[in-house]
């Protein structure tokens, strides 16, 4: 017998070995089923902060926050391996790249900024803007679920006063920016900011209400890793154009960006990026005392987008007079002034498809004006992401609170079928107990909750909302503070914090071993 027929024999002998144990252990006739997915929180979040706006007059504060949650194995196992969360100036690393010291910190590594020791509890730091880089890092372990930065810069004067706000994002590939404008009057940037190491490639489309607005030096960006690149959005239109819907698609690498937008006369802040959706848009949190509300819409597929508009007040959804729908032709722009739609409540504007299962895109955004006169302000509300579990926001002044000159309102708003939530007021980052509140939402109503803060609060706070049951949930919270008789503001949404994932549980399948 040779040594082919001895081999043979042998992957017989052990496959009858292998299926031996196999008949020990599944029962007869039946497969052998795995557990369940469970899901467990993210072992790692990566956030991208824009540049600050510009002023030698503009102060910029930080806040770091992730929201406390129920230990389970993965987070055990965080723990014991350490967590850190930190942003690093673009151009850095978490790594760093010298030699490291008696405190293992590497010899040109830069000291983290608003660096996190554990959940519940916000970070703040100062920043004098005029100088402030754009920042990147990340968050581990325990302190990765739900990880979110909030960047805040009050420019007392000149142009492009008043608060600026935004939420650092996440890097992604692909954005849709209703509502920016190569106008005169307006010096809009975009901050491609690259968190890797490669570098990344990023093209950049304008559409306007007549398709797309010819460019000459969009294509092609070159964004060094670990950088950051300003595009004024004026350059790249050959004439001047009020409303525009900015594209930006990177076809290598991945980035983020956000838009800076600066008015001559009417203040600035950010333009975060809107929701892309084939059903219903959201758009939460326009203020109380909002004076002009402008919505642009953009239909970026092949088909035409018919939208029916309506307006979730405290008490039910009502169609704003003479705005009860719109037609979006594809690839178009459509700009609409809804004036003072909230009159005197606050409000949420939903957009929904005329016609269920359409399959048109859409996206959009709000330009919000306060105040009259030479003492307006701006914010935008973009389209926002449903909270479909958890979703945080840094940054309330705690300290404003019992002013007349500022504070902080969450809106929450129930478009479709009732709901239940659950918010809560972290401890702030100078003292405080955490307090939360079970808030009923009735269907297609907007709901404000403007006196729910930490017990003894000092400095920032975050607030949390978490989705009990009911319906689809969309949440925004305004930053106000009045300054020369301006009431600056700003918006951000709150999109769900992606904490958990879903993480299959291995099963034993011994099938594979035979034909």
């Amino acid at each position: 017998m040779n040594r082919t027929t001895y081999s043979l024999f042998g992957v017989v002998a052990a496959l009858a070995a292998v299926t031996g144990v196999a008949s020990l252990t599944v029962p007869s006739g039946e497969p052998a089923a795995g557990p369940a997915a469970a899901r467990l929180p993210v072992e790692r979040s990566t956030l991208v902060c824009p540049q600050p706006a510009s002023s030698e007059v503009g102060e910029t504060t930080y806040t770091a926050y992730t929201p406390e949650g129920g230990s389970t194995e993965r987070e055990e196992g965080a723990k014991s391996g350490g967590s850190a969360a930190g942003l690093l100036p673009a151009g850095s690393t978490l790594e760093g790249g010298g030699r490291s010291g008696e405190d293992g910190k590497k010899a040109d590594e830069p000291d983290p900024v608003v660096p996190l020791e554990k959940p519940g509890v916000p970070v703040t730091a100062e920043a004098d803007s005029s100088g402030s880089p754009a920042l990147t890092g990340s968050a581990d372990g325990s302190l990765a679920p739900g990880w979110t930065v909030q960047q805040t810069t009050h420019v007392a004067a000149g142009t492009g006063r008043g608060l600026l706000g935004v939420s650092c994002t996440v890097p992604g590939t692909e954005f849709w920016f209703p509502g920016a404008s190569t106008a005169k009057s307006r010096h809009d940037y975009i901050h491609l900011t690259n968190p890797d190491d490669a570098s990344a490639v990023v093209d950049l489309e304008l559409y306007g209400k007549d398709s797309s607005v010819k460019t000459e030096s969009g294509e092609g960006i070159n964004v060094p890793g670990r950088s950051t690149v300003p595009v004024l959005l004026s350059t790249l239109s050959r004439e001047p154009v009020t409303d525009v819907v900015l594209h930006v698609v990177a076809r290598s690498g991945r980035i983020g960006a956000q838009v800076q937008s600066v008015d001559e006369e009417l203040g600035g802040d950010w333009l975060p990026a809107s929701a892309d959706s084939r059903g219903s848009l959201v758009l939460p949190g326009i203020p109380a005392d909002a004076t002009d509300v402008r919505l642009v819409v953009f239909a970026p597929g092949e088909k035409d987008a018919d939208l029916k508009v309506r307006l979730a007040t405290p008490t039910g959804a009502i169609t704003p007079a003479g705005q009860e729908s719109l037609h979006v032709r594809s690839g178009t722009t459509v700009a609409v002034d809804l004036g003072d739609v909230t009159r005197g409540e606050p409000g949420s504007l939903i957009l929904s498809p005329a016609q269920e299962g359409s399959g048109a895109r859409a996206v959009a955004a709000l330009r919000v004006l306060r105040g009259e006169g030479a003492r307006q302000e701006t914010a935008f509300i973009p389209a926002a992401v449903p909270v479909r579990e958890r979703a945080s926001v840094a940054g309330s002044d705690a300290g404003a609170e019992s002013g007349e000159d500022g504070g902080t309102v969450l809106s929450l708003v129930a478009p479709g079928k009732a709901a239940k939530v659950r918010v809560t007021a972290s401890a702030g980052s100078g003292g405080g107990e955490p307090a939360g509140r079970t808030i009923d939402l009735k269907a297609g109503t907007t709901t404000a909750v403007d006196d729910l803060r930490p017990k003894g609060a000092k400095g920032r706070y975050a607030l949390t909302v978490e989705r009990l049951s009911g319906g689809e949930v969309y949440a925004a919270r305004t930053l106000s503070l009045e300054d020369d008789g301006i009431p600056m503001f700003t918006v951000q949404t709150l999109p769900d914090d992606r904490g958990t994932v879903s993480v299959p549980r291995a099963g034993q399948d011994l099938s594979v071993l035979v034909d």
